[in-house]
């Protein structure tokens, strides 16, 4: 018995394993770039609007827009290539791939867990996948599901203290969309003891729920209280209090201390001190998150939820859940789930 779990730990086993993972991760990211690439323009509300900015660029080189440096540059490299559309948007997509990559990698290093990487990046594109909100972000707001990720990694990079890496991912993250900045501005909450951390987070969710933040952004800033309302203000989202959106928010930050017996020491403590972060992506929303379009000031807290879903899973003391067989063959399940949302437009 124990040679042969010897055998089975041989680095070319191992090497052989790693390889495969590689393979089918490929596979899907595949799969799932040539969904979001050849997407119709009738496919997410944003979609026009890039499709237009590159076609543009395309025929007349540099052109004036409101878009963001990084984005607008990175648009404007892929033009000068002089590929088609669907190559454009499919390499918007692998650039958001290499967003996930850079936070998984980076939360994955401050967990300290023993699970191996690939089984970690395996797990959040699998919670990722069955997310509309990450449907949202690759065929709708692009340039936020951009940032959005950038900005967790900005935000975990403060909460360690890493504060030249917090400047460049932030940086990063404020050139694919501005709205980083308003994330970013939160940051010194980090800096607070976990109960101050909470009795803010509680006094936050309270204060947006009773309708409280409107009232006070409306009589003390006024000009903000406008700009808010009148952001894209043709459009019939539903906007004041979303309760809803509240509450959906807060069940993911509870979620990790609800099932930490179920995780496994020390990342379970580590887990549920990286809530701050989630915490601090809540807090724009809870501040703003009354106009138009409020499930955007969301995106960022919503997408860090599946890496959080994550690191429960790889250090789960019920094996099922940490199995990488099992967890490689979710993500296939969730690569369909994917492409099920990306063909109808579903977004949340």
């Amino acid at each position: 018995m124990d040679q042969t779990l010897a055998l089975n730990d041989t680095p070319s086993n191992t090497n052989a394993r790693v390889m495969l993972a590689l393979m089918m991760v490929g596979a899907v990211m595949l799969f799932i770039d040539m969904a979001v690439g050849s997407r119709g323009l009738d496919i997410g509300t944003d979609t026009p609007v890039y499709a237009g900015l590159y076609n543009a660029m395309t025929h007349h080189g540099l052109v004036q827009s409101r878009f963001e440096p990084v984005f607008y540059y990175l648009t404007a490299g892929i033009a000068g290539l002089g590929v088609s559309l669907a190559t454009y948007q499919s390499a918007l997509f692998l650039v958001m791939m290499a967003t996930v990559v850079v936070a998984t990698r980076r939360y994955h290093a401050y967990l300290q867990s023993e699970t191996r990487y690939m089984t970690f990046l395996v797990a959040s594109l699998l919670f990722l996948f069955v997310s509309p909100v990450m449907s949202n972000a690759s065929i709708n707001v692009v340039r936020q599901g951009l940032a959005s990720l950038l900005v967790f990694t900005a935000l975990l990079a403060f909460h360690q203290r890493q504060w030249r890496a917090f400047m460049l991912w932030g940086l990063l993250a404020a050139g694919f969309h501005y709205s980083a900045v308003l994330y970013l501005l939160f940051a010194p909450v980090l800096l607070l003891k976990p109960k101050l951390q909470r009795a803010l987070g509680i006094a936050a969710f309270l204060a947006y729920c009773s309708g409280l933040t409107m009232l006070v952004v409306g009589a003390l800033v006024p000009g903000v209280y406008a700009l808010v309302m009148a952001y894209d203000g043709s459009a019939t989202y539903r906007t004041g209090v979303r309760l809803d959106f509240a509450v959906f928010s807060l069940f993911w930050y509870l979620l990790p201390f609800i099932v930490a017996p179920l995780v496994r020491e020390p990342v379970r403590d580590r887990i549920n001190r990286s809530t701050a972060i989630y915490l601090v992506l809540m807090l724009p929303f809870f501040a703003v998150g009354w106009g138009n379009f409020s499930n955007r000031y969301l995106l960022p807290a919503w997408l860090s939820a599946s890496l959080m879903l994550a690191a429960i899973c790889c250090d789960n003391r019920l094996s099922p859940l940490r199995n990488p067989i099992v967890l490689r063959m979710g993500l296939v399940a969730a690569c369909g789930v994917f492409y099920f949302y990306v063909t109808r437009g579903i977004v949340v």
